[in-house]
């Protein structure tokens, strides 16, 4: 590995049972995650990512391929790495009956550290997370997002080189989420290697340096979100919706030509083009009349549909 690589994977493999023909949930994904970047995989459920974190978190073992986090084999020094790392996981696993304090001081005595560096850390880390006010507050009381900012101060309690984040915000509403992002951004800016699993675009934009788009257990593209949107769509989507019973029947063929694709949706028609207002003008030029038109940029779920044949939620 080189000095700057933290994790790198070739060929790597999960398969579940024992049936040797099933299908994998990861396939032989290779990729390298760089200290100090926020590195993300992006995908619906079941595509593979929280299979793949489990790995590299060294709670699950690989089925084939080669792996190495922080410069160690999972197989033989799973110990050492987990004493390196930092875990959110997709569900809460915070104490309820301990309050907000206690639940970091009970995770940290797990690490050995000292109880007198740990007793003066914990008001730190709250503050890092907005929750210095409410450290004597049993975490029933707290809000999801509250009780989401907590989990992630408590993945940090060890000083981590190297943090998972599974799925960090499902469930959150928007104003937490984005609190929640802004937790991840001063991690980032203070040099933590972050992985984070997510189905959700605009989280993987806002956030990720790079990251791989998987399907299937398999990657399908790799790069940083501007790269991807830039290789694979064009700049801008407009939609066309048309009021029901009044779309011409051949209208796809109708729109063919204008931009560079046009994708049939259940609901709507997709027109990619680096132009959209251009693009617009020549549907009406071609005798066309949405009921409703939008034109907006390009977004990390027009590539995952394009390379895909499907959306993210899928």
């Amino acid at each position: 590995m080189a000095d700057d690589v933290v994790i790198e994977a070739h060929g790597l493999v999960k398969r579940y049972g024992t049936n040797p023909t099933a299908t994998p949930a990861v396939d032989g994904i290779d990729l390298a995650v760089r200290r100090g970047e926020l590195f993300g995989f992006l995908g619906p459920n079941g595509a593979g990512k929280s299979s793949a974190m489990r790995m590299i978190a060294c709670v699950s073992p690989r089925t084939g391929g080669e792996l190495r986090v922080l410069g160690l084999d999972p197989d033989r020094d799973g110990r050492r790495i987990r004493a390196r790392l930092g875990v959110v996981p997709q569900e809460d696993t915070l104490d309820l009956e301990l309050n907000v304090a206690d639940n970091l001081y009970v995770y940290g005595r797990f690490f050995d550290l000292p109880r007198r560096a740990l007793r003066e850390r914990i008001p730190a880390l709250l503050d890092s997370v907005s929750l210095a006010d409410r450290a004597e507050d049993r975490v029933d009381s707290l809000s999801g997002g509250m009780k989401r900012r907590l989990t992630i101060a408590r993945a940090m309690v060890s000083d981590p080189e190297l943090v998972l984040l599974d799925e960090p915000t499902t469930g959150l509403d928007p104003h937490a989420r984005h609190l929640l992002w802004d937790r991840l951004r001063h991690l980032k800016d203070r040099g933590v290697t972050q992985v984070l699993t997510t189905h959700y675009m605009d989280e993987a934009e806002q956030l990720c340096d790079r990251l791989v788009v998987m399907d299937g257990g398999r990657i399908v593209a790799e790069g940083s979100p501007a790269e991807l949107i830039a290789k694979h769509v064009s700049r801008e989507v407009v939609e066309l919706r048309f009021a029901d019973g009044q779309a011409p029947a051949d209208v796809g063929t109708q729109l063919a030509g204008i931009g560079d694709a046009v994708e049939a949706m259940s609901d709507r028609f997709q027109v990619f083009a680096d132009d959209g207002d251009a693009a617009v003008a020549e549907v009406m030029t071609r005798g066309l009349h949405p009921r409703q038109v939008l034109v907006r940029r390009a977004t990390l779920e027009d590539v995952f549909l394009k390379l895909t044949g499907r959306g993210l939620v899928d």
